[in-house]
């Protein structure tokens, strides 16, 4: 892995510090606002909306104009967004916050394009699974940050989390060169930025079929990761300080996987079943959640999702950027990273719609809902494995 690889790698950490510092507080601060269960889950869905039309342009502009230029704007937005959204004082200005962030969001699958162009096919499943845990770092440092601002207020939060990605935005600008050595040709209309990628980047040979499968995994995973707020507050009796523990515990064990997981696993294993597996503990963990409302048990079983939870995206990641020509880098994850945002808007309306703040039973409906669609998630990419297993 070269210099390139690791600063990337360090853009990953502080993007994802400033993501999860919010994490644990974004359920519990539009609450603060007089949120119900319902239009929160809109909070979640109106950054992840505004993502899905932004991140393809993002990623196709990449491609033409280089990735640097188009992540430091993406970060700027991030800055200015969370600086908004932690002095906001009516709901309004909070959900602009967070549709200004997302529409701006697409640093994620800029920096996994990097990776592409800085790794060998060789050694990309490598470079995204060190990705991964740059990212996972941020989920262990992430939590334990928002617990110290927490103290402050919820606001604090928001504007440390602005902070933090500023500091991302002055080492993009100064530290990191620009990787892409092959650029696209220019647009000539609008839908050639990659509005029109949203539809036709289904039919990409190999490709396709990739992103339909991340998209349901990222529905049902979704689903899951707003309904586990409430139902760990409102089922279990726990707060706002036990939960950001939990996304602690979540960081450290997908560290742990990300790091010594991957490397080891895709010696013996290769990623197609690798990811089967992760699919089948990840279904099997959300049915086992409520069954039991019990703290212990469920802290057991979130600690077996969690181990196997974090690598079913470096493993899709690497198969998409494998199957994908070098010139489409950028696209590809753009594309991916795009499906990912609308479905991290559709799952928390799905969950959103099955809680009912007065029938608490309500709250483990959708871990239920989201262990069945797992499965059957698991089945579709088992049916079309020849379609994108590599030869």
């Amino acid at each position: 892995m070269n210099r390139n690889f690791w600063i990337t790698a360090l853009i990953a950490f502080i993007n994802s510090l400033s993501l999860t510092i919010l994490i644990p507080i974004i359920y519990l601060y539009g609450k603060r606002f007089g949120l119900s269960d319902f239009q929160t889950s809109l909070l979640f869905s109106m950054y992840s909306v505004a993502q899905f039309f932004a991140t393809p342009v993002i990623g196709k502009l990449s491609d033409r104009f280089g990735r640097k230029p188009l992540l430091i704007i993406s970060l700027a937005g991030t800055v200015i967004a969370n600086l908004i959204a932690g002095t906001a004082t009516t709901a309004g200005v909070l959900f602009f916050a967070r549709f200004l962030d997302g529409i701006t969001g697409g640093n994620a699958s800029v920096a996994q394009a990097i990776i592409s162009d800085v790794t060998t096919s060789e050694n990309r499943a490598r470079g995204f699974g060190v990705y991964g845990a740059a990212f996972g770092l941020g989920f262990v440092l992430g939590p334990v940050t928002s617990l110290l601002a927490q103290q402050i207020s919820l606001g604090t939060a928001f504007l440390v989390s602005s902070a933090v990605a500023f500091v991302g935005l002055l080492v993009t600008i100064f530290v990191l060169p620009e990787t892409l050595q092959n650029k696209a040709d220019k647009a000539q209309n609008i839908f050639e930025l990659g509005l029109g990628n949203l539809i036709s980047g289904l039919a990409m040979p190999k490709v396709g079929v990739l992103l339909v499968i991340n998209f349901f995994i990222g529905t049902t995973f979704t689903i899951f990761t707003f309904a586990f707020q409430p139902y760990f507050i409102n089922v279990l009796g726990q707060n706002s300080e036990s939960l950001t523990l939990m996304f602690l515990v979540f960081g450290v064990l997908g560290v742990i996987m990300q790091t010594w997981g991957v490397s080891i696993l895709s010696q013996k294993f290769n990623l197609v079943n690798i990811l089967f597996l992760a699919l089948f503990i990840r279904s099997l963990s959300f049915v086992l959640m409520p069954i039991w409302q019990n703290i212990i048990y469920f802290v057991i079983v979130a600690i077996l999702f969690s181990l196997f939870n974090s690598l079913v995206q470096p493993m899709i990641n690497t198969l998409i950027s494998l199957n994908a020509k070098a010139q489409d880098q950028g696209t590809a994850m753009g594309l991916n990273a795009s499906y990912l945002s609308i479905s991290n808007g559709i799952g928390p309306v799905i969950a959103g719609t099955l809680i009912h703040q007065s029938h608490p039973i309500t709250y483990g409906y959708p871990l239920y809902l989201a262990g069945f669609l797992t499965f059957l998630v698991l089945f579709l990419a088992i049916l079309s494995r020849k379609k994108y297993v590599l030869s």
